[in-house]
């Protein structure tokens, strides 16, 4: 079931996507005529309505988040929801280019743009819309959902160890959540967290492997929890991010396993649909956008999945194998909704739109704005330090290379002395536009983990090949129940090439450690963060391990104006942007 025609014309006229030609206005608007009602506007469906978010990454406050420039992958999932970007993107989804739309979901005329339209998100702004949606329908009528990837990735998230942000989920009324860098406050901390959280965590995935607990393969958390709204029973499966304890140290989940798990989550699927008789089961997950749409092929019985994990944007939900997937991007750039019409113990209609979180347009809501004052005031001397300014655009997203990442490898070479700097292929982060201050909370922004030591050690060259081919195989695997959700490996001092579409194993080639081929025998001296890399290598200096937030910090202050090269070190041989206009390869 796809989204309504008519009602997918009457949002995009509201959003001004589209002239006389099949909207409900009869010409599209400027940004300037775009007001709150419209990018609110919907035609309601049913008695259910189901809000989601996901991937909020701890922002509190508006920011500006620009979408990736590159999204690559291998070639039987280039061009497919998830893999789609730029002008793909706008193509794929019919969506007009230099509208709202465009703007929220694209990193087309990102800066042009973002001067017209503003900042995005907030959980002031959000709360707006989420209040405006239950005054609407009736506080009993709907539920808020979150995917996860929410109490880690700012200052202040990780300085209160989580708890400023399960308040502001309080705030809006998150009914249910599972998770991923939730996990990383370690195994104690998450459970106070979830003492404080007003609504349910629930995960059907993560078992208790400890042979000495009285809990030995049991479920640690709630599998499902079931939810009467509108006057239907709504089943919700809980799927916390399945490669955890792989993505990150295993220390903080010591005892935990993960995975995926679909036999047991078919089970849970039917126990709910046969023993609980649920008018509609949702599967309320952290797995990934691309995971989601494989899981929809192999497990029967789900009538939602709602995303998370990969950041993606979805205007348009896309339905297989009778499963209908939507998606919420990230950062608290939107909310979705989803309206349920539920009759006789099953889904007979729904109607979805994004709704971008628009906050120049959108007002705050006045105990949002509270809130996040008093959980930054503590900290505020220090965050809204102004310590340099960029000369071009700070971004995060892209597959290969981005130039916050740039940034930081750049500061890691400096003050650790090393050939190499290796920065994780993370995904979240903060935008900069050129001329911006850089503060100290930006820094954080891009580097907030427990887990934060930049550590130097030696690593072969043979070694860093294998390694750059192992991570190679994680992005660009074919079947994407083998990719754990991340970009690629950033790496300074290094250049390649790379045949995304080539076997594994053989994927890189004319690889270079600052300008001269690799000596396979040779020790290089390394320094990296965010993982586990240091086990891979010898004579670990441990008098060179420094947070990299004090490492970035210290970098910009020094330099005053950064001014980061927008080249990429990496070299695409087979590159296929899934451009239908242009044949799939630009």
């Amino acid at each position: 079931m796809n989204i309504d025609r008519r009602d997918f014309l009457h949002i995009a006229a509201a959003l001004g996507l589209m002239g006389a030609s099949g909207g409900r206005l009869h010409a599209a608007k400027r940004a300037d005529e775009i007001k709150a009602d419209d990018i609110m506007d919907f035609d309601p469906v049913g008695k259910v309505s189901i809000l989601h978010i996901c991937d909020l990454h701890a922002h509190l406050k508006p920011l500006y988040w620009r979408e990736p420039s590159t999204l690559i992958s291998a070639k039987n999932l280039v061009g497919t929801p998830g893999f789609l970007c730029g002008e793909a993107f706008l193509e794929f989804y019919g969506i007009k280019p230099n509208t709202l739309e465009a703007y929220f979901d694209t990193y087309l005329n990102f800066e042009e743009l973002a001067k017209k339209f503003g900042k995005m998100g907030g959980v002031a702004h959000m709360k707006t819309i989420i209040d405006e949606v239950r005054r609407d329908r009736g506080a009993d009528n709907v539920l808020l959902l979150d995917s996860g990837d929410t109490w880690q990735g700012t200052a202040v998230a990780l300085k209160t160890r989580g708890e400023a942000i399960v308040d502001a989920q309080n705030y809006l009324g998150v009914d249910v959540m599972v998770g991923h860098w939730e996990f990383t406050y370690g195994k104690e901390r998450v459970q106070e967290l979830i003492g404080k959280l007003n609504g349910d965590f629930i995960s059907q995935n993560v078992v208790d492997n400890d042979p000495f607990s009285d809990n030995f393969e049991e479920t640690v958390f709630e599998p499902y929890t079931i939810k009467e709204v509108g006057g239907a029973k709504i089943g919700i499966v809980g799927q916390s991010f399945p490669f955890t304890s792989t993505a990150n140290p295993k220390r903080f989940t010591e005892g935990w396993s993960f995975g995926l798990r679909l036999d047991t989550l078919q089970g849970y699927v039917d126990e709910l649909r046969k023993e609980k008789k649920v008018d509609c089961v949702i599967l309320l997950s952290h797995d990934g956008f691309s995971v989601d749409q494989a899981i929809a092929q192999k497990v029967h019985g789900i009538d939602f999945i709602l995303s998370g994990h990969t950041h993606d944007p979805g205007p348009r939900p896309i339905t297989i194998n009778g499963t209908t997937i939507i998606i919420a991007g990230s950062h608290g750039k939107f909310v979705g909704r989803l309206d349920l019409d539920i009759q006789k113990g099953r889904v007979k209609d729904f109607r979805y739109k994004l709704i971008p979180v628009a906050s120049d347009l959108i007002p705050a809501d006045k105990k949002g704005i509270e809130l996040v004052d008093r959980w930054y005031r503590p900290y505020d001397k220090e965050l809204s330090q102004v310590i340099g300014t960029t000369k071009g655009t700070l971004y995060k997203r892209d597959t290969f290379y981005s130039t916050f990442d740039a940034l930081i490898g750049e500061a890691i070479r400096d003050k650790m002395d090393c050939e190499i700097a290796f920065t994780p292929g993370y995904r979240w982060g903060t935008t900069l536009l050129p001329g911006d201050d850089i503060l100290v909370d930006n820094v954080y922004e891009m580097t907030a983990i427990t887990y934060p030591e930049v550590y130097t050690f030696e690593l072969q060259g043979s070694r860093i090949a294998a390694l750059l081919e192992d991570i190679a195989d994680n992005v660009f695997n074919a079947n994407p129940l083998y990719q754990q959700g991340g970009d690629m490996s950033r790496l300074t001092g290094v250049s390649y090439d790379i045949k995304v579409n080539a076997p594994a194993g053989k994927r890189i080639s004319n690889l270079k450690i600052n300008g001269k081929p690799l000596d396979p025998n040779r020790s290089y001296v390394v320094s990296a963060w965010g993982g586990n890399l240091q086990s891979a290598g010898k004579n670990l200096r441990e008098s060179k391990i420094e947070p990299v937030y004090d490492v970035v910090t210290n970098y910009v202050k020094k330099s005053g104006k950064i001014d980061v090269s927008s080249k990429s070190n990496v070299r695409i041989l087979d590159y296929e942007c899934g451009c239908p206009r242009k044949g799939g390869v630009c």
